[in-house]
Protein backbone atom coordinates (compact mmCIF):
# COMPACT_ATOMS: atom_id res chain seq x y z
CA UNK A 1 0.00 0.00 0.00
CA UNK A 2 1.31 3.19 -1.20
CA UNK A 3 1.53 5.71 1.52
CA UNK A 4 3.14 9.34 1.91
CA UNK A 5 5.31 8.38 4.84
CA UNK A 6 6.61 11.84 5.10
CA UNK A 7 2.96 13.09 5.82
CA UNK A 8 2.48 9.58 8.12
CA UNK A 9 5.28 10.77 10.56
CA UNK A 10 3.54 14.52 10.50
CA UNK A 11 0.42 12.93 11.07
CA UNK A 12 2.02 10.75 14.09
CA UNK A 13 3.88 13.94 15.45
CA UNK A 14 0.48 15.88 15.38
CA UNK A 15 -1.48 13.59 16.64
CA UNK A 16 -2.82 13.32 20.70
CA UNK A 17 -3.11 9.56 20.80
CA UNK A 18 -0.01 8.18 19.59
CA UNK A 19 -0.14 3.85 18.98
CA UNK A 20 2.89 2.19 19.76
CA UNK A 21 5.72 0.76 17.36
CA UNK A 22 7.28 -2.12 18.75
CA UNK A 23 9.79 -4.10 17.06
CA UNK A 24 8.06 -6.95 16.93
CA UNK A 25 8.19 -9.77 14.59
CA UNK A 26 9.56 -13.04 16.07
CA UNK A 27 7.08 -14.12 18.79
CA UNK A 28 4.57 -14.60 16.02
CA UNK A 29 6.41 -17.78 15.63
CA UNK A 30 3.72 -18.37 19.01
CA UNK A 31 0.66 -17.50 16.99
CA UNK A 32 1.25 -19.57 14.29
CA UNK A 33 2.72 -22.17 16.45
CA UNK A 34 6.00 -22.76 14.37
CA UNK A 35 9.84 -22.80 15.31
CA UNK A 36 12.06 -19.69 14.65
CA UNK A 37 14.29 -22.01 11.95
CA UNK A 38 10.91 -22.66 9.88
CA UNK A 39 9.90 -18.83 10.10
CA UNK A 40 13.42 -17.75 8.77
CA UNK A 41 13.46 -20.07 5.88
CA UNK A 42 9.69 -19.85 4.31
CA UNK A 43 8.02 -16.21 3.32
CA UNK A 44 4.72 -16.92 3.56
CA UNK A 45 5.33 -18.41 7.25
CA UNK A 46 6.96 -14.32 7.52
CA UNK A 47 3.96 -12.97 6.16
CA UNK A 48 0.96 -15.09 7.75
CA UNK A 49 3.20 -13.83 11.12
CA UNK A 50 3.15 -9.95 10.48
CA UNK A 51 -0.54 -10.53 9.90
CA UNK A 52 -1.10 -12.27 12.88
CA UNK A 53 0.67 -9.55 15.11
CA UNK A 54 -1.33 -6.78 13.40
CA UNK A 55 -4.56 -8.39 13.99
CA UNK A 56 -3.76 -9.28 17.30
CA UNK A 57 -2.38 -5.34 18.37
CA UNK A 58 -2.59 -2.17 17.84
CA UNK A 59 0.57 -1.41 16.29
CA UNK A 60 1.24 2.14 14.39
CA UNK A 61 3.19 -0.19 11.86
CA UNK A 62 3.94 -3.82 11.01
CA UNK A 63 7.74 -4.35 11.42
CA UNK A 64 9.23 -7.76 9.46
CA UNK A 65 11.46 -10.46 10.81
CA UNK A 66 14.91 -8.38 12.04
CA UNK A 67 17.29 -11.20 11.27
CA UNK A 68 20.72 -9.71 11.38
CA UNK A 69 22.29 -12.61 10.30
CA UNK A 70 20.51 -12.49 6.53
CA UNK A 71 22.98 -9.99 4.63
CA UNK A 72 26.07 -11.60 6.31
CA UNK A 73 24.89 -15.08 4.91
CA UNK A 74 24.71 -13.23 1.33
CA UNK A 75 28.09 -12.28 1.24
CA UNK A 76 29.17 -15.78 2.29
CA UNK A 77 29.19 -15.96 5.79
CA UNK A 78 27.94 -19.11 7.85
CA UNK A 79 25.39 -19.04 9.91
CA UNK A 80 24.20 -21.07 13.09
CA UNK A 81 20.31 -22.02 12.57
CA UNK A 82 18.40 -23.39 15.82
CA UNK A 83 15.09 -24.18 16.23
CA UNK A 84 14.06 -21.70 19.01
CA UNK A 85 16.85 -18.53 18.52
CA UNK A 86 17.45 -16.20 15.77
CA UNK A 87 20.42 -17.21 13.58
CA UNK A 88 23.83 -15.62 14.21
CA UNK A 89 26.93 -15.38 12.23
CA UNK A 90 29.88 -17.96 12.99
CA UNK A 91 33.70 -17.05 12.21
CA UNK A 92 34.62 -14.33 9.54
CA UNK A 93 34.97 -14.15 6.17
CA UNK A 94 37.48 -11.09 5.59
CA UNK A 95 40.83 -11.25 7.60
CA UNK A 96 43.14 -8.86 5.57
CA UNK A 97 43.41 -6.21 2.92
CA UNK A 98 43.55 -9.18 0.20
CA UNK A 99 40.38 -10.94 1.38
CA UNK A 100 38.60 -7.72 1.49
CA UNK A 101 39.38 -6.98 -1.86
CA UNK A 102 38.40 -10.32 -2.96
CA UNK A 103 34.81 -9.93 -1.24
CA UNK A 104 32.05 -10.00 -3.88
CA UNK A 105 29.04 -7.90 -3.60
CA UNK A 106 26.23 -10.68 -4.13
CA UNK A 107 23.48 -10.12 -5.76
CA UNK A 108 19.82 -9.17 -4.25
CA UNK A 109 17.68 -12.46 -3.38
CA UNK A 110 20.92 -14.41 -3.29
CA UNK A 111 20.90 -16.96 0.26
CA UNK A 112 18.05 -15.97 2.00
CA UNK A 113 17.52 -12.21 1.22
CA UNK A 114 15.08 -13.57 -1.52
CA UNK A 115 12.91 -15.13 1.04
CA UNK A 116 12.73 -12.12 2.82
CA UNK A 117 11.80 -9.49 -0.03
CA UNK A 118 8.89 -11.98 -0.62
CA UNK A 119 7.56 -11.93 2.51
CA UNK A 120 7.39 -8.01 2.57
CA UNK A 121 5.66 -8.59 -1.04
CA UNK A 122 3.43 -11.20 0.29
CA UNK A 123 2.53 -9.09 3.54
CA UNK A 124 1.36 -5.90 1.91
CA UNK A 125 -1.26 -7.99 0.54
CA UNK A 126 -2.19 -9.16 4.10
CA UNK A 127 -1.94 -5.78 5.69
CA UNK A 128 -3.86 -2.73 4.86
CA UNK A 129 -4.29 -0.80 7.27
CA UNK A 130 -0.96 0.78 8.17
CA UNK A 131 2.68 0.77 6.90
CA UNK A 132 5.36 -2.06 6.33
CA UNK A 133 8.70 -2.01 7.67
CA UNK A 134 10.96 -4.38 6.14
CA UNK A 135 14.32 -4.57 8.89
CA UNK A 136 17.76 -4.28 7.47
CA UNK A 137 21.20 -4.15 9.22
CA UNK A 138 23.29 -1.36 9.17
CA UNK A 139 26.71 -1.07 6.83
CA UNK A 140 28.67 -0.89 9.73
CA UNK A 141 27.13 -3.96 11.93
CA UNK A 142 27.14 -6.04 8.25
CA UNK A 143 31.01 -5.22 7.93
CA UNK A 144 31.44 -6.32 11.51
CA UNK A 145 29.91 -9.35 10.85
CA UNK A 146 32.38 -9.86 7.73
CA UNK A 147 35.12 -8.98 9.65
CA UNK A 148 34.19 -10.49 13.44
CA UNK A 149 32.80 -7.73 15.76
CA UNK A 150 35.85 -6.95 18.17
CA UNK A 151 38.36 -7.52 15.20
CA UNK A 152 36.93 -5.16 13.36
CA UNK A 153 37.19 -2.17 15.80
CA UNK A 154 41.15 -2.98 16.08
CA UNK A 155 41.32 -2.71 12.35
CA UNK A 156 39.68 0.84 12.56
CA UNK A 157 42.69 1.65 14.68
CA UNK A 158 45.08 -0.40 12.58
CA UNK A 159 44.01 -0.53 8.93
CA UNK A 160 41.05 1.94 8.47
CA UNK A 161 41.25 1.69 4.88
CA UNK A 162 41.19 -2.03 4.94
CA UNK A 163 37.38 -1.16 7.30
CA UNK A 164 36.51 1.37 4.69
CA UNK A 165 36.81 -0.60 1.59
CA UNK A 166 34.66 -3.69 3.56
CA UNK A 167 31.93 -0.97 4.83
CA UNK A 168 32.23 0.63 0.88
CA UNK A 169 30.95 -2.77 0.05
CA UNK A 170 28.24 -3.38 2.37
CA UNK A 171 26.77 0.00 2.04
CA UNK A 172 26.37 -0.70 -2.07
CA UNK A 173 24.63 -4.16 -0.82
CA UNK A 174 22.58 -2.65 1.53
CA UNK A 175 21.36 0.26 -1.21
CA UNK A 176 20.35 -2.48 -3.56
CA UNK A 177 18.82 -4.52 -0.73
CA UNK A 178 16.59 -1.59 0.61
CA UNK A 179 15.51 -0.53 -3.22
CA UNK A 180 13.99 -4.24 -3.49
CA UNK A 181 12.28 -3.86 -0.38
CA UNK A 182 10.89 -0.82 -1.67
CA UNK A 183 10.22 -2.44 -4.63
CA UNK A 184 7.93 -5.14 -2.69
CA UNK A 185 5.66 -2.42 -1.55
CA UNK A 186 7.42 -2.04 2.05
CA UNK A 187 7.46 1.65 3.34
CA UNK A 188 10.44 1.92 4.84
CA UNK A 189 13.05 -0.29 6.40
CA UNK A 190 14.30 -0.08 10.42
CA UNK A 191 17.81 0.32 9.71
CA UNK A 192 19.80 -1.39 13.20
CA UNK A 193 22.89 -0.43 13.50
CA UNK A 194 24.07 -1.83 17.04
CA UNK A 195 28.05 -2.14 16.39
CA UNK A 196 27.89 1.13 16.36
CA UNK A 197 26.90 1.79 19.51
CA UNK A 198 29.96 0.19 20.51
CA UNK A 199 32.22 2.52 19.03
CA UNK A 200 33.78 6.00 20.19
CA UNK A 201 31.79 9.19 18.86
CA UNK A 202 34.96 10.06 16.64
CA UNK A 203 34.97 6.41 15.33
CA UNK A 204 30.75 6.37 14.50
CA UNK A 205 31.42 9.03 12.93
CA UNK A 206 34.06 8.16 10.39
CA UNK A 207 33.03 4.45 10.41
CA UNK A 208 29.47 3.92 10.39
CA UNK A 209 26.97 7.37 10.07
CA UNK A 210 28.55 8.59 6.16
CA UNK A 211 27.79 5.14 4.86
CA UNK A 212 24.15 5.34 6.34
CA UNK A 213 23.84 8.58 4.84
CA UNK A 214 24.72 7.27 1.75
CA UNK A 215 21.69 4.83 1.97
CA UNK A 216 19.44 7.28 3.12
CA UNK A 217 20.03 9.67 0.66
CA UNK A 218 20.05 6.82 -2.22
CA UNK A 219 16.61 5.31 -0.81
CA UNK A 220 14.40 8.00 1.19
CA UNK A 221 11.72 9.72 -0.37
CA UNK A 222 8.15 10.78 0.24
CA UNK A 223 6.84 6.96 0.31
CA UNK A 224 9.87 5.19 1.29
CA UNK A 225 11.62 6.03 4.58
CA UNK A 226 14.79 4.66 6.71
CA UNK A 227 14.15 4.60 10.41
CA UNK A 228 17.40 4.48 12.24
CA UNK A 229 17.94 2.38 15.34
CA UNK A 230 20.91 2.03 17.98
CA UNK A 231 20.55 0.72 20.94
CA UNK A 232 24.69 1.78 22.03
CA UNK A 233 25.00 2.98 25.89
CA UNK A 234 26.63 6.13 24.30
CA UNK A 235 24.54 7.02 21.63
CA UNK A 236 23.22 10.45 23.17
CA UNK A 237 27.24 11.47 22.98
CA UNK A 238 27.35 10.45 19.39
CA UNK A 239 23.60 11.81 18.77
CA UNK A 240 24.89 14.57 16.51
CA UNK A 241 26.67 11.99 14.15
CA UNK A 242 23.41 9.93 14.30
CA UNK A 243 21.40 12.92 12.85
CA UNK A 244 23.46 13.83 10.33
CA UNK A 245 22.56 10.37 8.86
CA UNK A 246 19.20 12.16 7.53
CA UNK A 247 17.02 9.60 8.53
CA UNK A 248 13.83 9.97 8.84
CA UNK A 249 12.98 8.73 11.99
CA UNK A 250 14.89 7.09 15.27
CA UNK A 251 15.25 4.24 17.51
CA UNK A 252 17.10 3.95 20.43
CA UNK A 253 17.51 0.91 22.81
CA UNK A 254 17.41 0.49 26.47
CA UNK A 255 20.60 1.07 28.14
CA UNK A 256 19.95 4.86 27.58
CA UNK A 257 17.29 7.43 29.55
CA UNK A 258 14.99 7.73 26.62
CA UNK A 259 13.88 11.22 28.33
CA UNK A 260 17.14 12.67 28.03
CA UNK A 261 17.99 11.48 24.67
CA UNK A 262 14.55 13.16 23.53
CA UNK A 263 16.14 16.66 24.74
CA UNK A 264 18.68 16.38 21.89
CA UNK A 265 15.74 15.45 19.13
CA UNK A 266 14.80 18.34 16.69
CA UNK A 267 11.17 18.91 17.16
CA UNK A 268 10.06 17.62 14.15
CA UNK A 269 11.58 14.41 14.08
CA UNK A 270 10.12 10.88 15.00
CA UNK A 271 12.25 9.30 18.07
CA UNK A 272 11.01 5.71 19.81
CA UNK A 273 12.25 3.69 22.73
CA UNK A 274 12.71 2.10 24.86
CA UNK A 275 11.02 -0.72 27.26
CA UNK A 276 13.70 -3.59 27.74
CA UNK A 277 12.61 -6.16 25.44
CA UNK A 278 14.44 -8.65 27.42
CA UNK A 279 13.60 -7.80 31.19
CA UNK A 280 10.24 -6.39 30.43
CA UNK A 281 8.66 -8.36 27.41
CA UNK A 282 10.41 -11.70 27.35
CA UNK A 283 10.84 -12.28 31.33
CA UNK A 284 8.73 -9.62 33.13
CA UNK A 285 5.37 -9.95 34.22
CA UNK A 286 1.98 -7.72 33.41
CA UNK A 287 2.42 -6.10 36.37
CA UNK A 288 5.96 -4.76 35.87
CA UNK A 289 5.75 -3.98 32.23
CA UNK A 290 2.76 -1.80 32.41
CA UNK A 291 4.53 0.16 35.38
CA UNK A 292 7.67 0.27 33.02
CA UNK A 293 5.60 1.11 30.39
CA UNK A 294 3.14 3.55 32.44
CA UNK A 295 6.59 5.31 33.33
CA UNK A 296 8.40 5.51 30.69
CA UNK A 297 4.95 7.56 28.74
CA UNK A 298 5.30 9.86 31.83
CA UNK A 299 8.73 10.71 31.29
CA UNK A 300 8.30 10.82 27.58
CA UNK A 301 4.70 11.83 26.32
CA UNK A 302 5.26 15.45 26.73
CA UNK A 303 7.36 15.41 23.66
CA UNK A 304 4.71 15.56 20.74
CA UNK A 305 7.43 13.42 18.55
CA UNK A 306 7.89 10.48 20.61
CA UNK A 307 6.62 7.51 20.33
CA UNK A 308 7.07 4.44 22.27
CA UNK A 309 8.73 1.02 21.26
CA UNK A 310 10.51 -1.68 23.17
CA UNK A 311 13.96 -0.60 22.78
CA UNK A 312 15.28 -3.75 20.61
CA UNK A 313 14.00 -6.71 19.02
CA UNK A 314 11.48 -8.38 20.69
CA UNK A 315 12.82 -11.98 21.03
CA UNK A 316 11.06 -14.80 19.80
CA UNK A 317 9.28 -16.45 23.10
CA UNK A 318 8.58 -13.27 25.04
CA UNK A 319 5.46 -13.68 26.62
CA UNK A 320 2.37 -12.62 24.45
CA UNK A 321 0.20 -11.65 27.95
CA UNK A 322 3.11 -8.92 28.62
CA UNK A 323 3.41 -8.00 24.85
CA UNK A 324 -0.48 -7.11 25.51
CA UNK A 325 -0.38 -5.62 28.64
CA UNK A 326 2.21 -3.19 26.88
CA UNK A 327 -0.33 -2.52 24.27
CA UNK A 328 -2.71 -1.81 26.82
CA UNK A 329 -0.88 0.43 28.90
CA UNK A 330 -0.42 2.57 25.90
CA UNK A 331 -3.84 2.53 25.13
CA UNK A 332 -4.98 3.14 28.51
CA UNK A 333 -2.31 5.96 29.19
CA UNK A 334 -3.83 7.85 26.16
CA UNK A 335 -7.96 7.76 26.54
CA UNK A 336 -6.96 9.08 30.15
Amino acid sequence: MKINMKQWLEDVKNSNVKKAMPILSFPSVQLIGCTVKEITADANLQAKGMKMVADKTNSLASVSLMDLSVEAECFGSQICVSENEVPNIIGKIVEDMDSAKALKVPEVGSARSGVYIDAIKKATDLITDRPIFAGVIGPCSLAARLLDVSEMILWCYDDPEMVHLVLKKSTEFLIEYCKAYKAAGANGVVMAEPVAGLLSPDMAEEFSSPYVKQIVDAVQDDDFIVVYHNCGNNVIAMIDSILSTGSAAYHFGNSIDMSEMMKYIPDDTIAMGNVDPTSEFCNGTVDSITKATTELLDKCSTYKNFVISSGCDIPPHSKWENITAFFDAVDKYYES
